[in-house]
């Protein structure tokens, strides 16, 4: 048959093309990248939730420990050491409880000088306190005005502890429960003590 006696090409049908845009393949394709993104969304959110969690761990362990290091200073002073030991917790507060610390600390000087005793004590346990069922609009918590500027965060942890004293001239020693509620704050990464409440 000679060349120019050939019948065209049929033209491809343009609904047949459009058909083919969206095949199974394609179509699992955008549901499997759909579910990768949202995968990588969720997988984000939890790690930065996780992390976000044991920072706050981390802090809460920190300011625990603070508190029960200052709290054994405290418990454990003795006329021989009264001096070093002041001079220890006064470099661990700050804050009101930094500017009145002499007037403060005052009652414990006196007590340790006049029992003249050798005092051993230890720290039973610590917790932060926090307040549970807050009335629904109920304002946050003030910040203290003392500290506005100088720290970064401010929690209250309840210490106990005991502490047994041998008296000068007498048999048998005294044994001295401690309730007290601190509150601890940071400071540029250091946790200070900005309060002491002995609870009777």
């Amino acid at each position: 048959m000679p060349d120019d006696e050939q019948e065209p090409a049929p033209e491809p049908d343009r609904n047949v093309q459009a058909d083919r845009v969206f095949t199974g393949y394609g179509i699992a394709s955008a549901v499997l990248g759909v579910v990768a993104v949202v995968a990588v969304v969720l997988a984000t959110v939890i790690w930065t939730r996780h992390h976000a969690h044991e920072e706050e761990l981390d802090y809460r362990s920190r300011a625990l420990q603070a508190a029960a290091a200052w709290t054994g200073v405290l418990i454990n002073m003795s006329p021989e050491t009264i001096d070093q030991d002041l001079t220890t917790l006064h470099e661990g507060t700050v804050g009101q409880l930094n500017i009145d610390f002499e007037a403060t600390m005052a009652p414990f000087r006196r007590l340790v000088q006049t029992l003249d005793s050798r005092t051993s004590g230890l720290v039973d346990s610590v917790a932060l306190e926090t307040i549970h069922h807050k009335p629904p609009g109920a304002p946050p918590r003030e910040p203290r005005s003392d500290l506005e500027g100088l720290a970064d965060r401010t929690d209250t942890v309840m210490v106990v502890a005991t502490s047994v004293s041998d008296n000068a001239g007498s048999d048998a020693p005294q044994t001295v429960r401690w309730n007290l509620r601190l509150d601890v704050s940071e400071v540029d990464g250091e946790m200070l003590i900005s309060r002491l409440e002995p609870i009777r």
